[in-house]
């Protein structure tokens, strides 16, 4: 079986004990050649993008700082706030952007806490659905432009995983157990397949990067496509919420009706009759 490229990721064993057993969990952790890679394609991008300046800092999954590059023009204190953004990125596994919001919105006492750094341009490194680290970009034109280099550097992981021959087998039991709980089955890179259940309306969403492929199994539904999302937030990155749409097209879905959703277009499930199940595979663009 052909695995994640070895410069990038190595497999480390953490032995996790209890009172009763003992249980071995494998885990992915981050290189230093792959931290260099994460500089080097955020360098690229900031070249591209004829970025002033800015130091892009990468941590591992603890925090701790494994690579660091400062770019011609960059301000002096650029380094210690870029190392700040990747820990804070890495140790809450969430965008830094978040907290800024998050904050802004009220939640100050939040920047009490220790090593924290709530400004936009830290992003997780995510390989299969694990944080292996984080990178944190400063000093570039804006908040904005820190944010996409440092995406691009956490997306230059992504584009190196090479395709598994392996097959994946989900036996009837571990699929009944997801429905009742509405959760993941599989999250890779490149697609995520989620079997999910509602038992009452939900929150107009818009996902800027994914795209859905819904197959309905059980139940029915009002469903909004298009339109215009009432009260919407970012709640993750690449995520916007909402309480509802305005306008958009209706469509009733019933059990065997499949509706793909392209990334960007707010959708939202109303009017649902429960047990609502469906699967949904997510294409990552």
């Amino acid at each position: 079986m052909k695995q994640v490229k070895t410069k990038i990721l190595v497999l480390i064993f953490a032995i996790v004990t209890s009172a009763a057993f003992g249980q071995v969990a494998e885990k992915k952790g981050l290189t230093i050649e792959g931290a260099r890679e994460v500089i080097t394609a955020a360098v690229s991008e900031a070249k591209k993008l004829n970025a002033p300046g800015g130091v892009i800092a990468v941590v591992d999954e603890g925090g701790n700082l494994m690579a660091l590059e400062r770019l011609d023009g960059t301000f002096a204190a650029g380094a210690n706030i870029s190392v700040g953004k990747a820990r804070t990125a890495a140790l809450f596994k969430r965008p830094t952007k978040a907290f800024e919001e998050i904050i802004r919105n009220g939640r100050t006492p939040m920047v009490a806490l220790n090593d924290f750094t709530p400004l936009q341009g830290g992003v997780p490194i995510e390989v299969e659905g694990e944080i292996v680290g984080a990178v944190g970009v400063s000093g570039a034109s804006s908040a904005q432009q820190d944010e996409d280099l440092a995406i691009a550097g956490a997306n230059a992981l992504k584009t190196n995983i090479t395709v598994s021959s392996a097959v994946t087998y989900l036996d009837s039991a571990q699929v009944k157990a997801a429905f009742a709980k509405g959760m993941p089955l599989l999250e890779v890179g490149a697609y995520k397949i989620h079997a999910s259940h509602r038992d009452g309306n939900g929150m107009a969403e818009v996902h800027v990067r994914d795209t859905d492929i819904i197959y309905v199994l059980e139940g029915s539904a009002k469903f909004i496509t298009g339109g215009t999302v009432i009260d919407g937030k970012t709640t993750a990155e690449n995520e916007i919420r909402g309480a509802s749409i305005q306008g958009g097209e209706e469509r009733k879905l019933v059990p065997g009706d499949v509706i793909v959703v392209p990334n960007g277009i707010p959708h939202w499930f109303k009017e649902v009759k429960a047990p609502f199940n469906y699967y949904v595979v997510k294409v990552v663009q």
